[in-house]
């Protein structure tokens, strides 16, 4: 009898190890995100934080290489990739809980260019002149990438693919250094989305692109992670971002709550007396 001592202290210390460590996960949660939401989500997570009390840390990048990463560590509450192709990745290998995922946004491919547009572009054709430096994310990580390459190879003959290649002077690492290559000026024009713009307004100006050189928009979505240690705690984040004060801050920052809300941006007309109609092969799931 005397040996039960011991192991029911043992069982009893790992129940309150557990209980412990329980509290502290779900006091705190960890987003593995791509960098497409980064200044509302890094709003969202603050204006989160002061309402519950929950911390929120984010690691932020392209949204393949943070699924990696993800992988890799075996950590993390939530995946909030920046469009829907790595969230499919996601769900195929099982590192979601699919039935979780919710869209919080929508986003619409554009030109970006340096404020005042000081290089004259103004068509997707343009980005093939003589001289001028471009840069796309690297598409085999980062969604805007991807994007980027559906565009040029659906509008270019060969020989404007092979001047747009000469242009190209940098494939970066995710949206937001995407977004800084035209900040910093270390290149002319970026196909990056049309919400850069609203990240640093005093030095990035959108081209629109013409629907029809479009081949899909893309959406923003988030899902809890299979390697989260507290589920309900991490439902209730996606909850808030999909609620009123979650929006609210996209908004602000002018992201679409809706496809139709893009829809109308890219120029479609509302029909008299009627809603606008997405067609069904312009959202890739």
């Amino acid at each position: 009898m005397k040996a039960v001592k011991p192991i029911f202290a043992l069982v009893v210390g790992f129940c309150l190890w557990v209980s412990a460590f329980s509290a502290q996960a779900a006091e705190r949660l960890l987003i593995y995100a791509g960098a497409a939401s980064k200044p509302p989500t890094e709003e969202a997570a603050k204006a989160y934080e002061e309402k519950t009390g929950v911390k929120v840390d984010v690691i932020f990048g392209g949204s393949g290489y943070v699924l990696s990463q993800m992988k890799l560590a075996k950590q993390g509450d939530l995946y909030f990739p920046g469009s829907s192709d790595y969230m499919d990745k996601a769900k195929r290998e099982g590192d979601v809980f699919p039935e979780t995922e919710k869209v919080i946004v929508y986003l619409v491919p554009a030109i970006n260019v340096q404020k005042g547009n000081p290089h004259n572009i103004h068509t997707l054709k343009d980005l093939t002149k003589p001289g001028l430096r471009v840069a796309i994310a690297n598409p085999e990580g980062v969604c805007v990438g991807a994007y980027a390459v559906e565009i040029v190879e659906k509008n270019f003959s060969p020989k404007e693919l092979a001047a747009f290649k000469k242009n190209l002077v940098n494939y970066t690492g995710s949206c937001e250094k995407t977004a800084t290559a035209i900040s910093l000026k270390q290149a002319d024009a970026v196909i990056g989305w049309r919400v850069f713009q609203y990240w640093d307004p005093e030095r990035i100006e959108t081209i629109k692109l013409p629907k029809e050189l479009i081949p899909r928009v893309g959406y923003i979505p988030i899902a809890v992670s299979k390697f989260t240690h507290d589920r309900a705690a991490a439902q209730a984040f996606i909850d808030f971002l999909t609620g009123p004060e979650g929006q609210k801050i996209f908004a602000k920052y002018h992201y679409f709550a809706t496809p139709k809300e893009a829809f109308a941006w890219l120029g479609e007309k509302k029909p008299v007396g009627g809603e606008y109609v997405v067609p069904a092969d312009w959202l890739k799931k």
